[in-house]
């Protein structure tokens, strides 16, 4: 969107909000049950949640394609029961690390892709030694090398399954994932003839993504090169990955301090007042991206290539499926109030910009109030919200911040606060 054409950053309408809130007050007594049998902070998993996200999203896209596979992305949520009760709804791990690798294998994971810059030889090994459960993406010439120095003649028989991560932007930060497509041919000629590795497909991911735009624009380019690789080369490709980033239907909801607006505003050294304002970054349906994603899949891949398409969700599937909650263990005004658990648990200060709605299970009630809710870490910067759902707040109320199942838990640290307990419902 062209700044010519913006308008703001929209509202996030009450219609939308007020019924999120009342559905999980209306399981208020579930969480409530959990935290009297396993005390406060407490992490919750719902396992059906998970279930029925991953259910949705692969037919999402099993509507549209005939071949497919699904990987959960490890690194959004590493509590090993999340990759557990997805491996029991059919699909695979998607693992960027030895430690996530040994994760996969020891949850019995039988279909694994390792992704990711920088392998180290010790990780390479671990994927060699295990190459019947997984494929590497390899990711830079020299990993290659490394790789053909590690693999035997013995291993003939049984050749290391590889795919090659390809850049989706040459430039900034992102340019450290894969190599750039123009080289694909060269990496094709050094690949191609060894006995010990054999290639099968093609992997790329363009970061998170609220509408389908970034992965079209590469699915476009990947067309061309696909156009212009040898027949040999595309005839070899059994899967393309079109990567992870798919964001929730919700949409990205989010504090003014989030905005466009709230980032000029900081800039300009203007206080930012919490406000009960709240605004949203529409993301499109999971339905409507598989049929975008396999519109221009079908116009420019398959013409080329009859293959699996694979997909790495992680944010999409397991983000309503946990929540935390914690209790009020001090009022320090009508409106300051200091919990019992700190964004330790959570590993960042997402609450200064993200908006969650806070919800007092203990006097439930769809009626907002300004309060900070702030932990008991020794920093300003700990931070759950400004405001809550509930008739009032007191000493000793349980509240909960649903849909934290995505690039929190993974990131949680034992800084000065323990961290929550953790049970799956």
């Amino acid at each position: 969107m062209s700044d010519n054409n913006y308008q703001g950053t929209p509202l996030l309408p009450k219609e939308v909000l007020h019924p999120f809130v009342a559905a999980y007050f209306s399981r208020k007594h579930i969480y409530q049950a959990a935290c009297q049998n396993h005390g406060s902070p407490l992490w919750i998993l719902e396992s059906s949640v998970l279930k029925e996200n991953a259910r949705q999203f692969a037919a999402a896209f099993n509507h549209f394609f005939d071949k497919t596979s699904f990987y959960f992305a490890i690194k959004s949520n590493n509590h090993p029961e999340v990759s557990a009760t997805l491996l029991e709804s059919g699909f695979g791990l998607d693992v960027s690390s030895g430690a996530e690798l040994q994760t996969a294998l020891t949850l019995g994971a039988n279909d694994i892709i390792f992704s990711g810059p920088g392998k180290t030889n010790e990780e390479l090994g671990l994927a060699i030694l295990h190459r019947d459960r997984t494929t590497l993406l390899l990711d830079s010439f020299g990993e290659l090398e490394r790789l053909k120095a590690l693999v035997s003649r013995s291993d003939d028989i049984n050749p290391v399954r590889v795919g090659i991560r390809l850049t989706t932007n040459p430039n900034g930060l992102w340019r450290k994932f894969g190599i750039i497509p123009e080289k694909l041919p060269t990496f094709w000629n050094q690949v191609k003839n060894l006995s010990t590795i054999q290639f099968k497909g093609l992997q790329f991911h363009s970061s998170w993504n609220l509408t389908p735009d970034r992965q079209i624009e590469f699915i476009m380019l990947l067309g061309n090169i696909l156009n212009n690789m040898p027949e040999d080369f595309n005839q070899s490709i059994e899967f393309i990955d079109v990567g992870g980033g798919y964001w929730p239907g919700e949409g990205e909801w989010l504090q003014f301090a989030g905005t466009r607006e709230g980032i000029a505003h900081k800039a300009m050294d203007k206080n930012l007042e919490p406000v009960e304002t709240h605004y949203i970054i529409p993301a499109t349906p999971i339905e409507k991206f598989a049929q975008t994603l396999f519109n221009a899949i079908n116009k420019h891949i398959f013409p080329f290539v009859n293959c699996r398409i694979c997909f790495e969700p992680g944010r999409w599937i397991c983000h309503s499926a946990m929540h935390i909650l914690f209790t009020i263990v001090d009022k320090k005004g009508h409106d300051l109030v200091i919990t019992d658990a700190g964004t330790n648990a959570i590993g960042w200060e997402r609450f200064e910009t993200d908006y969650f709605p806070i919800l007092n299970l203990s006097r439930s009630a769809l009626q907002e109030k300004l309060c900070s809710v702030l932990g008991s870490l020794c920093t300003p910067h700990d931070v759950w919200g400004y405001t809550y759902f509930g008739n009032d707040i007191q000493v000793g109320d349980l509240l909960m911040i649903p849909c934290q199942g995505a690039y929190t838990y993974s990131l949680c640290q034992n800084f000065i606060k323990p961290l929550p307990g953790f049970v799956k419902i």
